[in-house]
C-alpha cells in the first residue's frame, strides 16, 4: 500500500475464474481499517453509481463482473491460504460478504501459484484454501507448467468463449455454507407466503451457497424466457424479489423484508427450475430436451444470471438428489448425476447426499472451471475518497 499524488495505491490482479471476474487483492496490502477498506473497495470499483455503469472505476456493471477477492496466508487455518469473496453492489455502497463465489473460487488457486503463495508441482498443484465467508475448505487441482499456471487447454464451459485448462474444485463438506445446515429449515419442501402472491412451494439447500428453488411456473414464467426478457420486465423482477426477499427470513438469515433485499441481496440465491425442454441459449443455440436434466436460471443480486454459478449448480446437484425437493420432483437426474439446462447451455454434475440419523449431509461435490490471468498493476483511488465510511458493509459471517 502506497501513496502517489494524493492516492492510494495497491497492487492488484484481475481474473477470470470461470464465467466471472473479480480484482484479487492480498489481504497484506489493503487497509487494516474495515471502513476505509471497503471506502478503497468501493471507489476502486466506481461503486456506489446511479446509472450502473461502474465509468468511474474497474468494476463491469454487471453482477458476474463486480466480484472482489482478498487472498490471505492460510498457515494458521491449516491450509495453503485464505480466501475472502465480496460481491461488490453497482449502485449502492455496499460490499456482501454473505456467502461464495464458486468461479471467483477457481482462480483462487492459480493465483496463489502464480503469487508464490504455494510451492508449485509439474502437471497439476494442489491447492488448499479456506473460504472465510462460509468457513469451507476448498481444493483446486491447478494444472501447471514450468513453475506457474498452465491457463492453456481444451476444456470448454458454456458462457466462455475459449477453451482452457481444466481446473477440478473439491467442495468438503460444503453443506450448511451460511445457515449451518443442509437444509436450513430442516424439510425437503416449505410453503412461502409471498406478499402479492400468495403461497407457493419452495425448497431450501445450503450447499456452498444457500439457494431456494422455486417452479417457473409459481412464478408465471414458462422456462423459456432469456436473461435479457428476464433483465427488462421490471414487474417480474420485483415478484422474483419478493419472493427471494420472504425466503431470506423463513431461512433464517434476515430478519424482515427491507433487511433482505438493501443488506442481504446475494443470499439466499433464487433459482428457478423446471423439466427438460427444447429451448434456445441467449447465444442462440439450440438445446434438447434429452441434452439435460433440469432446466433451470439463477438469479444474481437482482438480475439473471447469464450462465449459472458453480456454487449454485453445486446447490442444484445436492437438491435434484434429495427426494422431495421441488428440484428432485422435476429432474430426470439418476445415479447423483445432474446435467443443468443454463442459459448459456448444460453443466455436468454430481452429488451423493446421504441421510443420517434423520439429517441430510454431503461429504464432498466436485466441479470443473478454467481461469485465466487478465491484468496485474496497480489501483488508484483518491485519498478524499476513503474519508467517506461505506454504509452497507458487512464482516465475515
Amino acid at each position: 500500500m502506497q501513496s502517489r499524488r494524493g492516492c492510494m495505491k495497491v497492487p492488484g490482479v484481475i481474473m477470470r475464474g470461470g464465467t466471472s471476474k473479480a480484482v484479487f487483492f492480498h489481504e497484506r496490502d489493503l487497509p487494516k481499517d474495515p471502513v476505509v477498506r471497503d471506502a478503497f473497495i468501493l471507489a476502486a470499483y466506481g461503486s456506489p453509481d446511479p446509472d450502473r455503469r461502474q465509468l468511474d472505476g474497474l468494476g463491469g456493471a454487471t453482477s458476474t463482473t463486480s466480484k472482489l477477492a482478498i487472498i490471505g496466508d492460510g498457515r494458521d487455518h491449516g491450509v495453503d491460504v485464505t480466501y475472502e469473496f465480496g460481491q461488490v453492489s453497482i449502485d449502492s455502497a455496499l460490499v456482501d460478504r454473505r456467502g461464495n463465489c464458486g468461479n471467483i473460487s477457481s482462480a483462487v488457486g492459480p493465483f496463489a501459484v502464480d503469487e508464490g503463495l504455494v510451492e508449485p508441482k509439474e502437471g497439476i498443484t494442489e491447492v488448499r484454501f479456506l473460504n472465510l465467508n462460509t468457513g469451507k475448505v476448498i481444493v483446486a487441482h491447478v494444472p501447471t507448467r514450468d513453475g506457474a499456471f498452465d491457463p492453456d487447454g481444451d476444456f470448454f464451459i458454456p458462457g466462455v468463449p475459449v477453451p482452457g485448462s481444466q481446473i477440478q474444485l473439491d467442495y468438503v463438506a460444503p453443506g450448511g455454507a451460511v445457515t449451518g445446515r443442509l437444509l436450513p429449515t430442516g424439510n425437503v419442501r416449505d410453503d412461502l407466503e409471498v406478499d402479492g402472491l400468495g403461497t407457493i412451494s419452495v425448497s431450501y439447500v445450503d450447499a456452498a451457497n444457500p439457494l431456494v428453488f422455486v417452479r417457473w411456473e409459481d412464478l408465471g414464467l414458462t422456462g423459456d424466457e432469456t436473461p435479457d426478457s428476464i433483465d427488462a420486465d421490471t414487474e417480474i423482477l420485483q415478484r422474483i424479489e419478493a419472493v427471494r426477499a420472504a425466503a431470506s427470513i423463513q431461512c433464517g438469515i434476515a430478519s424482515t423484508l427491507e433487511e433482505a433485499t438493501r443488506s442481504m441481496p446475494s443470499v439466499p440465491k433464487l433459482s428457478l427450475v423446471g423439466p427438460p425442454r427444447n429451448y434456445t441459449t441467449a447465444s442462440g443455440e439450440r438445446i434438447a430436451s434429452d441434452a439435460h436434466d433440469l432446466r433451470a436460471s439463477m438469479m444474481s443480486m437482482g438480475r439473471m444470471h447469464r450462465s449459472h454459478p458453480l456454487t449454485g449448480a453445486i446447490a442444484t446437484a445436492v437438491a435434484c438428489s434429495i427426494p422431495g425437493t421441488v428440484a428432485n420432483e422435476v429432474a430426470t437426474t439418476q445415479d447423483g448425476k445432474t446435467r443443468i439446462g443454463h442459459p448459456a447451455g448444460v453443466m455436468d454434475m454430481s452429488a451423493r447426499p446421504v441421510e443420517r440419523r434423520g439429517e441430510w449431509t454431503v461429504d464432498a461435490v466436485a466441479g470443473f472451471r478454467t481461469a485465466r490471468r487478465l491484468m496485474e498493476g496497480h489501483v488508484l483511488v483518491p485519498d478524499s475518497r476513503l474519508s467517506t465510511p461505506a454504509a452497507d458493509t458487512h464482516p465475515t459471517p
